[in-house]
């Protein structure tokens, strides 16, 4: 027999019988999250031939629930292809879902299409990944940074547009002169925060921000994060951080989300994942995090857990666990059922055949 465990502060997940036993009562605050992932899923058709004929899919998202609560940032990891920003993408409604269900605030987002759908666009906003091609180099940053009032209807006077995108220039930290330039007269870590600013114009609620530091060099990645913190204390900002390094979402997020190929290989608090994973994949992913101090990095060289072979096919992906292809760990059983959740803590789960035998050692 299965059931449904809420969990406190996490989500809620389908556990077999047996991790029952562990399962905390419902959240005693009754807290609401803002955003609710449903059993979301993503297919991308594959055509060819020359009446361009579905030949297969491609899975690039596969029944992924989560939710994310007001407040907080949630950390969403995994290897190029994982489907990272597709999901995000999904959420924001910038590409339909195959299946599942987003709620926004209890707003199902999926169901919603012209003038309503573009309301609750106010309510959530991305940051990309590249600064040098999101933004429009024809357009002045002033004029980059009205244009969500102005698309909303909300650009009342020029010089509530002045005062709204000084303040938007202030928070991420750039000289008011800035609103007269162009993008190209900006470094990368410069455009990013212009990027930034004009993802908060509207004040949303939820901010996704898919890989905003990958393209920068390394001191300028800390500086964007360090800036996003601090937004997060000033604003209490909502994020949803993906990443395809551990080490990027380690000191910014509350909660860590790893995904392998299009599914949630594990989820919980930080602190628990980065002391003691207890995926296969996520271990591997944290070993593979560069260390500082030269005898910590020949102790996890000589412990490294070295993924085995290159990532299946989304569009034939493995049958049971996608990941027992490449887990040293793997056994018969993995390639035959697919894992379900496994409760380590009430806000703590991995989906793992073998994570409470295996008890996976922390990194």
């Amino acid at each position: 027999m299965a059931g449904r465990v809420a969990y406190n502060g996490g989500m809620t997940i389908d556990l077999p019988a047996s991790h029952l036993q562990a399962a905390p009562a419902e959240d005693a605050e009754g807290a609401r999250p803002l955003l609710e992932v449903r059993h979301l899923s993503k297919r991308f058709p594959i055509r060819r031939g020359f009446f361009n004929r579905t030949v297969g899919h491609v899975h690039a998202v596969s029944d992924v629930s989560f939710s994310v609560y007001a407040g907080e940032t949630v950390g969403l990891v995994g290897e190029s292809g994982c489907g990272k920003s597709t999901l995000g993408r999904c959420i924001l409604q910038l590409i339909p879902a195959s299946a599942g269900q987003v709620l926004l605030d209890g707003v199902d987002l999926t169901t919603l299409k012209g003038k309503a759908l573009k309301r609750m666009r106010r309510d959530m906003q991305i940051v990309f990944q590249n600064p040098y091609s999101s933004l429009n180099p024809r357009m002045t940053v002033g004029e980059i940074l009205a244009e969500p009032f102005i698309i909303h209807g909300m650009a009342r006077r020029e010089i509530f547009m002045k005062k709204e995108i000084t303040r938007l220039l202030d928070l991420v930290g750039l000289p008011m002169d800035a609103m007269h330039r162009y993008p190209h007269e900006f470094s990368g870590g410069q455009r990013q925060r212009v990027g930034i600013a004009r993802a908060l114009a509207l004040n949303p609620k939820l901010i996704i921000a898919d890989e905003p530091v990958s393209a920068l060099d390394v001191s300028i990645q800390a500086q964007i994060l360090n800036l996003l913190q601090d937004l997060k204390r000033e604003l209490g900002l909502t994020l949803l951080f993906i990443a395809h390094n551990l080490s990027v979402v380690q000191h910014i997020s509350d909660r860590v989300m790893v995904m392998y190929l299009g599914k949630v290989a594990e989820l919980g608090p930080a602190d628990a994942i980065y002391r003691r994973p207890y995926h296969p994949y996520t271990e591997a992913l944290l070993q593979a995090v560069p260390v500082a101090d030269p005898v910590e990095a020949r102790r996890r060289h000589g412990e490294r857990t070295l993924l085995q072979g290159d990532p299946p096919n989304p569009a034939n992906p493995p049958s049971g666990c996608r990941f027992h292809t490449r887990c040293q760990y793997a056994v018969d059983a993995c390639a035959q059922q697919d894992p379900p959740p496994y409760g380590v803590s009430p806000v703590h789960y991995a989906t793992c055949l073998r994570a409470d035998e295996l008890a996976l050692r922390g990194v």
